[in-house]
């Protein structure tokens, strides 16, 4: 039941540079408008150290304290990490950056933002009942024709199932937690899908990382594996040569699951 990762597929690859997108830019556009609430995209900014953004300008017209974000963030179909949320107390309003990840856009060879597209939410604050949830929009800014699309999947396959295709990428030894192995994932499944792992192990050791994503149907993304450097230390493990786990693949809407890989085993050198 163990599968082992074909060696033939080549080394895992370094990431390209985001190129300068200061010249891209949206026209003012409306993007929700229901229950009180609305929110308008004013224009595109980038930021020398948040990096890329969409200025916003939400109007809360109704009678409870809003709390917006989003349920997801997508960029040229690439599955983005946002840190987006705003309060915004009744008749008031508020302005308010979106930023997207600039070393996510970067892992994922977007040097050029083409397309956006986001499910905002919101939510009571006080009382957490939800006002909307994914409220779909998207947005295409002046690079649209120019956008890049090519999947960013160099490296070495490990798993091809049900429409869910997950490679290997690199090993990035400079991670905030400790060490990341990173991941490319496209899912043409049908399904929004969440993907976990379990039962991984290091040279042999039993790890504990921490690793789960949420990707949409026809989208990508580049996620971190994170080890801890204590669990490397603890096992006196100086550098990562053999990696053994199993993913496990659920549907993110029913939570149904779809798939528990056999272990998959991999040479991370």
């Amino acid at each position: 039941g163990e599968t082992t990762a074909d060696e033939e597929s080549g080394q895992m690859a370094e990431e390209p540079e985001q190129a300068d997108s200061a010249d891209v830019t949206i026209e003012e556009q409306v993007l929700v408008d229901r229950d009180g609430i609305k929110v308008t995209a004013k224009e595109y900014v980038t930021d020398s150290i948040w990096g890329d953004g969409i200025k916003l300008l939400i109007e809360n017209n109704s009678e409870i304290t809003a709390m917006v974000s989003c349920d997801a963030l997508i960029v040229n179909n690439f599955m983005i990490t946002d840190l987006f949320v705003s309060e915004v107390a009744p008749g008031k309003k508020a302005n308010e950056t979106m930023y997207l990840s600039s070393s996510e856009l970067k892992a994922a060879g977007i040097e050029k933002v083409g397309q956006i597209e986001v499910y905002f939410r919101a939510s009571d604050s006080e009382t957490y009942d939800t006002i909307f949830d994914k409220e779909y929009v998207s947005m295409q800014t002046s690079e649209f024709a120019n956008m890049d699309t090519a999947p960013a999947d160099t490296g070495m396959e490990l798993y091809n199932e049900g429409g869910i295709r997950i490679v290997g990428k690199t090993v990035d030894e400079n991670s905030f937690w400790g060490t990341a192995i990173v991941l490319y994932t496209e899912n043409p499944s049908g399904r929004n899908v969440n993907i976990s792992v379990d039962e991984m192990s290091i040279n042999g050791f039993m790890m504990s990382p921490f690793f789960s994503t949420t990707v949409y149907n026809e989208k990508m993304s580049i996620d971190d594996i994170t080890i801890f450097s204590t669990d490397l230390e603890e096992n006196g493990i100086e550098s990562i040569e053999e990696v053994e786990l199993k993913f496990n693949i659920y549907d993110a809407d029913t939570y149904e699951t779809l798939a528990n890989s056999e272990a998959i085993t991999f040479s991370a050198k």
